[in-house]
């Protein structure tokens, strides 16, 4: 049983604590004995990339990818198989990511940093801001790029399926149904008994290192790999 968290801020996300750096978030992940975790900074792939690098050499499996807002204003959790499909996916993002400039004082810093914590990029546009496309346009996206779909924190009252949509459409096509830290399982399907036959993961959702890995998931896995990974959320082989 691999356990894994795939709900992580950095540095790069406005509402991320500026310690949320690379060598933290690994730090923190490698305290907290995750063998795998999943970086999804607010629509962008940019900092995910050194993650995974710097993972590897660490002995821990990184899913690379981001938290995307739909134009229905629904978060979701995205991940791509290798860096060339998420380059790809950037692409996607950047396309349809509304320009309107960030303001630091007011939302946060977007940085992405280096493996010593020295700032290489900021990004301009805010990526608080919902993309142009619907939930059903980026899932379609992500599965034509073999990626992994799975609609975040569904159990909240802001930017999620259900408080934005009120239901969860018949056929969603995805991996799993994330729930947050104040909810489980057992409980969320008391209220919608209507979802049990999907699958369900719980994450951390982190913005500072000491919340990483406070929730997470065990995957029934002899090794990590992306394609693996995924197989396990379809079958519903983790707990």
């Amino acid at each position: 049983m691999l356990r894994a968290d795939l709900h992580i801020h950095t540095t790069l996300s406005p509402c991320g604590d500026l310690d949320m750096s690379p060598a933290a978030i690994l730090r923190a992940a490698r305290e907290k004995q995750l063998h795998i975790i999943g970086i999804t900074d607010h629509n962008s792939t940019r900092q995910a990339p050194l993650i995974r690098e710097l993972g590897a050499e660490q002995g821990i499996f990184v899913l690379t990818g981001a938290e995307v807002t739909t134009r229905e204003e629904i978060h979701c959790l995205v991940f791509l198989p290798d860096n060339e499909r998420l380059s790809r996916f950037q692409e996607y993002l950047d396309l349809h990511l509304p320009p309107f400039p960030n303001k630091p004082e007011k939302f946060g810093f977007q940085v992405v940093v280096d493996a010593e914590e020295n700032i290489l990029y900021e990004e301009e546009k805010t990526l608080l801001s919902a993309i142009d496309q619907s939930m059903e346009e980026l899932e379609k996206e992500v599965h034509r790029l073999e990626g992994i779909f799975i609609p975040a924190h569904i159990d909240k009252k802001r930017f999620s399926i259900l408080s934005q949509l009120g239901f969860v459409p018949s056929g969603l096509r995805c991996e799993a149904l994330e729930l947050s830290a104040h909810t489980t399982p057992e409980d969320f399907l008391l209220q919608h008994p209507y979802l049990k036959e999907y699958r369900f993961t719980r994450s951390s959702d982190a913005h500072y290192p000491q919340d990483i890995g406070k929730t997470s998931i065990e995957l029934e896995l002899e090794q990590p790999d992306f394609y693996r990974i995924r197989e396990a959320l379809q079958k519903g082989c983790f707990r």
